[in-house]
């Protein structure tokens, strides 16, 4: 696969076209918090960029049926994955 990430630009200008903070956008790319998405629309050396699967989960999340997203979680959870997209990244069972 060939992959080049979004720039920064690009990505704040995705943040503000859904209209979302930094901490719902967080969470709609499984991330950890709002300060980790922000490193990706940094400019200079602190940015980080964007992997393809973050990026490809955050977009699902808002392209895809709600039943096309729960037939993927099921096929994740028979593959032997735990998955809650409600809960927070680190929250323990």
């Amino acid at each position: 696969m060939k992959y080049k990430a979004p720039s920064a630009k690009e990505l704040q200008r995705l943040k503000d076209e859904l209209g979302l903070s930094s901490a719902r956008m967080a969470k709609l790319f499984g991330l950890s918090s709002g300060r980790h998405w922000r490193g990706y629309t940094e400019q200079g050396e602190k940015r980080r960029e964007i992997s393809a699967q973050t990026l490809f989960f955050g977009l699902a999340q808002k392209e895809l049926s709600a039943e096309a997203i729960e037939r993927i979680l099921a096929r994740m959870r028979r593959a032997g994955a735990t998955i809650d997209l409600s809960a927070d990244v680190g929250e323990q069972e």
